[in-house]
């Protein structure tokens, strides 16, 4: 079914990278990086089923060639740091064939990307694993319409109150500060393409007829009580087609079962809320625990004993006393207030579970990395997937450790044996409220079967004596 998937980052010769090595990966090709002389050959990847390079109608017509382009990259960008390139991953929907799926990426990138002067290089990814997806890279400078590439920011004078230039001394020029030329960076435009990618995607499959619909919001800003489960990969998405369980997967199936024990906890909740509401509009609650014991009594006095085991067996009607008393109930209003407080402990489970859940999927993927970061370190022969997957946690845990050279794997698995039976303990509290809550639902049923009953009588007997 069609998921949303949509993650913006960075190319970065400051983190080790290269646009060219990047691009080369992406497409299946062989370029060599004019700028360090290094050939990237990936013409052995597979699952790479379409590349195109869309270009603003002032670009070079030579950048269509895709090393030409990330060259020119390469060396229009001076700094050691600079950043090369932003690529924005997008998984495609599964409803949709292979050219739908390219009209659709096409479609996006243009009005998007290209539209305000990017060149972008777009490579769709598919092993038939049912995890179809796009890169898309996009160049950071824009183009002026001369053909030639345009600054990346300006600089603009520091005014004083008066609206004048300040002059430093110290450096013997007047103060400036850098300006962005374009509002690419800006987290807004983040938040506006990862929309657009939902909502294009959302009009394509409603023009091939397909009802499934995605959403670029996380399920806390769609107000869904639910935990998001991880994204696969295609190496773990192929392994779980084959039926060979993933950590992931295993990750994403306990994550399905805590929904839907919230689901089904929401339920009830919302149930019992309803039931309230109706005890509430009642503006003469009986008095419960000695109205009920009273009735049994009288009923029992008057050699109807077999009459109230049938509404309400003696061992039920003093499990529902019991309850009643223990919890000191005395009215409507007190059965109230225990239902409230036993709902409100259930959503505080429920409220603990998911950034339990999600520190939990966030530490196994760093544990993940850091296992298969030490598996290969140091080997002096890598097979090519062996170096993908070397390659890829040392790039992962760069970015987790922050510039710390020490990888805490230790205390990872410490606070996540922790987590886990932290997990496991509120499962079990969560459980035996599961329990509580289907008894007192009983009990509510009970009494309001009672006092029923003793209303219709009640009825009866006023009938009877008018008769009279």
């Amino acid at each position: 079914m069609a998921i949303y998937h949509c993650s913006i980052k960075i190319i970065s010769r400051g983190k080790g990278k290269s646009a060219v090595a990047a691009a080369a990966y992406r497409a299946g090709e062989k370029i060599t990086n004019d700028f360090d002389g290094e050939t990237h050959d990936y013409t052995r990847k597979g699952g790479v089923v379409h590349t195109e390079i869309l270009l603003p109608d002032h670009a070079p017509a030579a950048f269509s060639d895709r090393a030409v382009l990330w060259n020119e990259v390469e060396k229009i960008e001076k700094a050691k740091n600079a950043q090369l390139a932003r690529e924005i991953e997008l998984a495609l929907p599964a409803e949709l064939t292979r050219e739908q799926n390219i009209s659709l990426v096409r479609e996006y990138v243009k009005k998007h990307f290209v539209a305000a002067g990017m060149c972008a290089d777009i490579c769709v990814h598919d092993t038939g694993g049912g995890n179809p997806h796009a890169h898309v890279m996009l160049t950071m400078r824009p183009f002026e319409l001369s053909g030639e590439w345009g600054a990346k920011q300006k600089k603009e004078y520091i005014l004083d109150k008066d609206g004048n230039k300040i002059y430093d001394r110290k450096k013997r020029q007047y103060k400036c500060k850098s300006v962005p030329a374009t509002d690419w960076n800006d987290q807004s435009k983040a938040e506006e393409w990862r929309a657009a990618w939902a909502q294009i995607c959302n009009q394509h499959l409603e023009q091939n007829g397909h009802a499934e619909r995605i959403d670029h919001r996380s399920y806390e800003r769609q107000g869904i009580d639910q935990i998001p489960t991880v994204h696969l990969g295609v190496a773990a998405s192929a392994m779980e087609k084959r039926g060979i369980r993933t950590e992931r997967g295993d990750l994403n199936r306990e994550i399905e079962v805590t929904n839907q024990k919230l689901r089904q906890l929401k339920a009830r909740i919302s149930k019992l809320q309803n039931w309230l509401k109706e005890e509430q509009a009642n503006t003469e609650p009986p008095t419960l625990a000695d109205y009920i014991q009273s009735i049994l009594s009288r009923k029992a006095q008057a050699g109807k004993s077999g009459y109230s085991q049938s509404l309400y067996n003696l061992k039920d009607a003093a499990k529902m006393l019991n309850f009643l008393q223990q919890n000191q109930i005395q009215d409507m209003a007190g059965l109230d207030e225990k239902f409230k407080s036993m709902i409100g402990e259930q959503l505080d489970i429920q409220g603990k579970l998911k950034p339990v859940e999600r520190r939990l999927a966030t530490l196994k993927k760093h544990i993940e990395q850091s296992d298969i970061y030490f598996k290969y370190k140091g080997k002096k022969k890598l097979t090519e997937a062996e170096q993908i997957l070397f390659t890829a946690a040392r790039d992962y845990l760069k970015g987790v450790m922050n510039g710390k050279t020490a990888i805490p794997t230790k205390a990872w698995k410490e606070e996540y044996a922790k987590l886990t039976a932290e997990r496991k303990t509120l499962n079990q509290r969560y459980l035996v409220l599961k329990g509580e809550v289907k008894e007192a639902e009983q009990i509510r049923k009970s009494v309001y079967s009672i006092l029923r009953q003793e209303q219709r009588e009640h009825a009866q007997r006023r009938t009877q004596d008018m008769e009279r």
